[in-house]
């Protein structure tokens, strides 16, 4: 099946099956009208694309995915999917047990975690998309999901994880969301430079995120952790 339809300016769209072909100048054309995407936590995440955060365990990924869901809920609605930590675990990590202090997060910042009475079902990856896209309908556009591995047990597999990810991406197109998901690294050695390589699961995976971000702990200090872009689409 082949149409031409004329878009709003114009720019004449041609459809071909699942493509939408423009020349390379009304792409840019139609774009420029639209606001460049919003960047956050040190323009290191970008409006409208799925960023991956990896490192080894106990590294402190959940801590800085926290940190990127308040900076982001200074100004929009973020959902936290924890998948790791109970309530009282989370509670506890941001109170200081000497002087009863609670730290207070943005009003914006809303934490889910699962409802195992809720679950319908044994295809948890599946339910948790379905709980994300109703979310989405609900008005939500911003999503930290900790992590991806207690969603997609198979990640190992190529066939399983590409699934899993056209999934995500299909939401994040259909609903204009913002994506960040946190993921491990298998044991690697301290002192190798880490790269996108060190991404657990199959080795096509890092393909279907648009950023992604590494951390590990510095080689100078133990308490230091420092982080690489290994992968970005938007900027330098």
């Amino acid at each position: 099946m082949k149409e031409k339809i004329t878009s709003s300016s114009t720019a004449k769209t041609e459809n071909i099956g699942l493509l939408s072909i423009m020349s390379a100048n009304d792409w840019i054309d139609e774009s420029i009208k639209r606001p460049d995407p919003k960047m956050f936590f040190h323009n290191l995440i970008v409006e409208n694309e799925n960023t991956v955060i990896f490192a080894a365990s106990n590294v402190g990924k959940s801590i800085l995915a926290t940190q990127i869901a308040e900076d982001i809920a200074k100004v929009e609605n973020v959902l936290y999917l924890d998948l790791e930590l109970s309530s009282k675990q989370f509670q506890m990590r941001y109170s200081d047990t000497d002087t009863g202090k609670v730290h207070r997060f943005p009003a914006k910042f809303t934490r889910a975690e699962i409802n195992p009475e809720r679950m319908v079902g044994s295809d948890l990856e599946k339910e948790i998309l379905s709980s994300i896209e109703e979310a989405a309908v609900r008005g939500t556009k911003y999503f930290i999901i900790d992590n991806i591995t207690f969603i997609c047990k198979d990640l190992e597999k190529a066939p399983k994880a590409c699934a899993f990810m056209l999934k995500l991406i299909q939401l994040k197109k259909k609903y204009e969301l913002t994506i960040v998901v946190i993921a491990h690294t298998p044991k690697r050695r301290r002192w190798r430079p880490i790269t996108g390589n060190d991404l657990s699961g199959s080795a096509k995976l890092i393909n279907f995120f648009d950023a992604a971000i590494a951390m590990a702990p510095s080689a100078k200090e133990e308490n230091y952790r420092y982080l690489k872009q290994v992968k970005v689409r938007t900027g330098e």
